[in-house]
């Protein structure tokens, strides 16, 4: 098999419809999902199938809504190829749960519960500290951070994720990121607001942490059987304890997601596959991927897409 790494998509990546295909014919997805339903307690079926967006979207919805698809996605792939040890794993914010899940650190259901907690305390907080989040195109993290340096307020503004070489997105309050956008206007910088509620990654929502962290001490961590590259440290970590800490303080915390590609890259990795909704990340991996590199990038969320990613993965 050729050396693969498995991304799992987060917050961004949701369509009505997602899982459709899987939850119709599949008694093992179908099961995954009743029990999503139970953890949750959240009509996820009529949510991913119906919605309307604007309550799919929610984030104590849109957490284990997108995370059951992941994991059914992961359940159909392992069942493809059964003998399948994947280089590296990592997911995008939200994702993350689902990575380890696929790594053998969480069980199914206990991934289900958590996202559903993280989901509930993150809309408490956005609720508490109203804020959202902007992407910024065209600048480099190092000039974002020195646009920063400068910046004293009023209001919130931090990095919240570093996605490729030139895209970030920013998180806080309003008046910040109203005054950091226009400095990144006059730097050429386009900047595109996200439609989310919440400044995820940011201090507005850290008020999260402490009462998740506890949470997590209910739930069961293994050392993870594949490697995970995780969103605050962008490296690897095998102490189920470390990886409780770096789970918590990941809700107010800087997405590497650069960081996180460029590592596997450098690891020789030949296959990347976005395993879940959506092709936020495959999109990434084009602004990410040298040029000419012998790198194939492939995103899956259906039966048939599910059957190339495996004859890629198998050849």
């Amino acid at each position: 098999m050729k050396k693969t790494a498995i991304l799992f998509p987060g917050q961004g990546s949701q369509y009505i419809g997602m899982g459709k295909e899987f939850f119709e014919s599949d008694a093992h997805a179908r099961g995954l999902l009743e029990m999503a339903e139970e953890k949750s307690g959240v009509p996820l079926e009529r949510l991913c199938q119906q919605g309307p967006m604007e309550e799919l979207t929610r984030v104590l919805n849109l957490q284990p809504a997108l995370t059951v698809v992941n994991l059914v996605c992961w359940q159909q792939l392992r069942t493809m190829l059964p003998d399948l040890e994947p280089a590296w794993l990592a997911g995008h914010s939200l994702g993350e749960y689902s990575a380890l899940h696929g790594a053998g650190v969480l069980a199914a259901d206990d991934t289900m519960a958590l996202v559903t907690r993280r989901g509930e305390l993150m809309e408490r907080e956005g609720a508490a500290h109203p804020g959202g989040m902007v992407a910024v195109l065209g600048l480099t993290i190092d000039e974002l951070e020195g646009l920063l340096a400068g910046f004293t307020g009023p209001g919130v503004c931090v990095v919240a994720n570093h996605n490729s070489e030139k895209q970030v997105v920013l998180s806080g309050d309003r008046q910040g990121l109203e005054t950091v956008a226009d400095l990144c206007r006059e730097q050429g910088a386009k900047v595109i607001p996200l439609k989310v509620s919440v400044a995820n990654h940011s201090p507005l929502v850290a008020g999260a942490v402490e009462d998740f962290a506890a949470f997590m001490e209910g739930i069961r961590f293994h050392p993870p059987r594949s490697p995970v590259l995780f969103n605050v440290t962008a490296g690897d970590e095998d102490d189920p304890a470390v990886i409780r800490s770096i789970m918590a303080r990941q809700i107010a915390s800087r997405v590497r997601w650069f960081e996180i590609i460029n590592r596997m890259l450098a690891d020789g990795v030949e296959v990347f596959v976005e395993l879940g909704p959506g092709k936020v990340l495959t999109g990434l991996m084009r602004k990410i991927v040298p040029r000419g590199a012998a790198v194939t990038c492939l995103q899956a969320d259906t039966p048939r897409a599910l059957e190339k990613v495996a004859a890629a993965i198998a050849s």
